[in-house]
């Protein structure tokens, strides 16, 4: 079928019900994004240069300081323009970037997540095999293999999005692109694009869930049988710091792409959350709860 697209460019409405509140969300967002910057880079920057840090928990840690900074540089560079300088407008490719970015990275997230949960099943059910399991060839298939599968998912739901035809209005009542608000603009049957995308983000997050669930079963029957408290409560402290991120990305995940006739009052307060604030969590999370990233952050200021 022919390419029938004749919109070449989207206007973005932003957050609903804001009219007036644009210099106090600027200034919020904008402080926002640099303390994510700022988290994400000094992680990195601690883990790189501290070689005991040099572990697979740590690497994948990094991986997902990575995916945080991508992830809070998806929608608010251009959010922060639009309260700016009112630059409510965005391409036809800069709304397929945005699609394909926010699904990319957010599927690695998902799966790396599920990655991190084995490390740690692995590390406290199996310690004496843990570097013979675990070793550097694993870590790096491991990390590879969520960026590259992650890639075919979203190259496929921003394809479908983008191959149907847009010929009517171009305002999307929304402060980003995502599948949802794009394809109710379309002029065509979008049946099979949400079924491909319902069966895509929605068995990919719950079995990854579900094998992060069975990991921490595991943990937890192990944990139970340890005869050291003091053993029992390192596990718990290692494996918490995850356990809330998973709970920061799955939580929100869940209600909005299992609810997609949600309002937009609800739906952009879900979404600002995932994008906006759950970056600039995990970091203080991780760094707050962990000895050992504290200790390297000492140690890069001379301490």
């Amino acid at each position: 079928m022919a390419n029938r697209t004749v919109v070449s460019e989207f206007i973005l409405l932003g957050i609903p019900n804001t009219e007036g509140l644009e210099n106090i969300l600027f200034v919020t967002f904008l402080c926002i994004y640099l303390c994510t910057l700022l988290g994400n880079l000094l992680i990195l920057a601690a883990i790189l240069t501290d070689p005991r840090l040099h572990t697979p928990m740590y690497f994948f840690l990094c991986n997902l300081a990575v995916l945080d900074l991508g992830f809070s540089s998806i929608s608010t560079p251009k959010f922060l323009a639009i309260l700016w300088v009112e630059s409510k407008t965005i391409s036809l490719g800069g709304c397929m970037s945005q699609v394909f970015f926010y699904h990319f990275l957010g599927s690695t997230e998902c799966l790396l997540y599920t990655v991190m949960a084995y490390d740690r099943y692995v590390a406290i059910c199996h310690p004496l095999r843990y570097l013979l399991i675990m070793n550097w060839r694993v870590c790096a298939l491991l990390g590879a293999g969520c960026w590259i599968t992650s890639s075919f998912h979203a190259t496929i739901v921003t394809s479908l999005t983008f191959t149907l035809p847009y010929c009517g209005s171009n305002v999307l009542d929304y402060f980003f692109c995502d599948i949802f608000p794009v394809i109710k603009l379309a002029c065509a049957d979008t049946s099979i694009i949400k079924t491909v995308s319902f069966t895509n983000i929605g068995v990919v997050p719950m079995t990854c869930f579900t094998l992060i669930l069975a990991s921490y079963v595991r943990i937890a029957a192990s944990v139970v049988r340890m005869r050291s408290m003091e053993h029992g409560r390192k596990a718990i402290s290692t494996c918490a710091s995850h356990m809330i991120v998973v709970c920061f990305f799955f939580g929100p995940s869940t209600l909005l792409y299992t609810q997609p006739s949600l309002s937009n009052l609800v739906a952009t307060p879900i979404h600002i959350f995932c994008e906006v604030l759950t970056p600039m969590l995990n970091p203080l999370v991780y760094t707050l709860r962990n000895k050992e990233v504290k200790a390297a952050f000492w140690k890069m200021r001379g301490g």
